[in-house]
């Protein structure tokens, strides 16, 4: 693995070993409702119209973090493997696929390489919020997952939106902290704020058909904005552009493709 890829590996490690990942409760959430798992309604509703039925469906999920996708997959019915580049979150994880029963694939490999992962496999590979920002190459991570797929496979992304990359997270006031065009890496070497284009264009280079483009604001069950402990009052605030002007961007990017 690349070098800068050894302290993205540690510093997951590091956050398993300090309680981050799955909880009991967690789990409980997701098999009483899986889709509670892909956050967004607008997200749920592309995911249920690009696959009515999960059932049977290869799915691979690249940098699956704390495997909430991967266990909403695999209550679907779903064929899932799980990557990651951090083993105490795969490990974590799979106790818990264990305990719960589910047959669930977790391999241990970089979301830029996919080198444990065959080619022409999956019927779908799905990235979920937060993977491109630990990726310092976006042209090889869109190669290979392109590659997994099978022949008009389907890939979905979500993602934070990239125009809220050069704001500070401050209530009232949009303050900037650093340009758009500054993508890093940030904060310890280890972060990446992609722009549109550069997603997109890594899509396309691909050989990805994208089909679908979702710009979606904050919702309650996909909250962007630090809403812990306000009153619902304060929330109706955070949200309303006209008192918090971040409101009047859009918090989040969804991306259909296919193969």
């Amino acid at each position: 693995m690349k070098k800068a890829n050894e302290k993205i590996i540690n510093w997951w490690n590091n956050e398993v070993d300090n309680g981050y990942g799955l909880k009991e409760e967690d789990v409980k959430n997701i098999i009483n409702n899986p889709y509670i798992a892909f956050d967004h309604p607008i997200l749920i509703e592309l995911i249920r119209k690009t696959f009515p039925d999960l059932n049977g469906k290869k799915i691979c999920v690249p940098s699956s973090g704390a495997n909430e996708a991967v266990i909403a997959f695999a209550f679907l019915g779903a064929k899932v493997t799980s990557c990651d580049i951090s083993e105490r979150q795969l490990e974590k994880a799979e106790a818990i696929a264990k305990k719960y029963g589910f047959d669930i694939e977790f391999v241990l490999d970089n979301t830029m390489t996919l080198e444990k992962i065959k080619s022409d496999e999956y019927d779908f590979v799905f990235t979920s919020n937060g993977v491109h920002v630990w990726i310092d190459d976006l042209k090889s991570m869109y190669e290979n997952i392109y590659r997994i797929l099978k022949k008009s496979g389907k890939y979905i992304m979500f993602e934070v939106h990239p125009v809220n990359r050069p704001f500070e997270d401050c209530f009232g006031e949009l303050k900037v902290k650093k340009p758009y065009g500054e993508i890093g890496p940030l904060y310890d070497g280890i972060n990446y704020h992609w722009r549109m284009q550069d997603i997109v264009n890594a899509i396309a280079d691909s050989g990805l058909c994208i089909k679908r483009m979702e710009e979606m604001f904050s919702e309650k069950t996909a909250s962007f904005f630090d809403v812990d402990g306000k009153t619902p009052e304060e929330i109706d605030q955070i949200y309303d552009w006209r008192v918090n002007p971040r409101a009047a961007l859009p918090q989040w990017l969804t991306i259909c493709a296919e193969k």
